[in-house]
């Protein structure tokens, strides 16, 4: 269970969920954000535009939760993100995100769960939750989805508010996966879609039951590839990319270690 103490703020505000922090630092970002990108932004209708849901979305670069959130505050909804816990602890930044509401997270860590209740505190306020159901970027060498990690689905079943997929794609030519320096000699064209909300009624119930959280998380993410098909003009291989059953690390970049080793 929740603790009991552990109490969030309904949103408010003009995008829903707005407050200080956030309306200072997008009023910053925004407009950066669009000198250096095109915008094809399609299905937002599906977005609600009060009341608690959880929106997730595919992972490909550090840049991600920027363009996501920027389409998601441009539509009406100021979200909140659960994201790794390091990045709380860098100076200025981490405060900033704690400011404005996002959600540390101790991944690989018996505190992980942690997670849960925060995530749940807040939608039952009433927030969009962001969520990117793989934990990290894809190990996928051609950046399709991978397997992902089975947190949406129990949020999904235990909250049973709306779950909104979205597929985005372009964020990878904008930062490429595991850089950090933004192209900015040309402006990139970012896709996001959203897709209807999905539906769990199947699995409700069956929080604790690892079967249905795996078969529940499977298909959010077929939902998603569908859409990232499209938004890419090509098929997903057939094969999807297990990260259970690599040798790459769960974490972390991957890449950088393989230089490491090669040097």
């Amino acid at each position: 269970m929740r603790p009991a103490d552990l109490k969030v703020a309904p949103p408010s505000g003009n995008p829903l969920g707005t407050n200080p922090t956030f309306k200072l630092f997008a009023a910053i970002l925004i407009p950066i954000l669009r000198a250096l990108t095109k915008r094809e932004w399609r299905g937002l209708e599906n977005l609600p535009k009060s009341g608690p849901v959880i929106v997730c979305c595919n992972h490909i670069s550090y840049i991600d939760v920027l363009v996501f959130a920027h389409c998601l505050y441009s539509n009406g909804r100021a979200p909140r993100f659960l994201g790794k816990e390091s990045i709380f602890k860098v100076p200025v930044v981490g405060k900033v995100l704690a400011a404005s509401g996002q959600v540390p997270v101790a991944r690989e860590t018996s505190g992980a769960s942690h997670a849960i209740d925060s995530a749940l505190a807040l939608i039952e306020a009433g927030h969009c939750l962001g969520v990117y159901p793989e934990g990290t970027l894809t190990r996928d060498e051609n950046l399709w989805p991978m397997v992902a990690k089975t947190g949406i689905a129990r949020l999904a079943i235990m909250s049973r508010v709306p779950v909104v997929p979205f597929a985005q794609w372009g964020d990878n030519d904008l930062m490429p996966r595991y850089s950090t320096k933004l192209v900015f000699w040309r402006r990139t064209k970012i896709k996001i879609q959203a897709g209807k909300p999905l539906n769990f009624a199947k699995w409700y119930g069956k929080e604790d039951d690892q079967a249905a959280l795996v078969e529940a998380t499977a298909y959010v993410m077929a939902e998603i590839t569908k859409m990232l098909e499209e938004l890419r003009g090509e098929l997903a291989p057939a094969e999807i990319f297990d990260p259970h059953k690599s040798d790459l690390p769960r974490t972390g970049n991957f890449m950088k270690n393989k230089k490491r080793k090669s040097s």
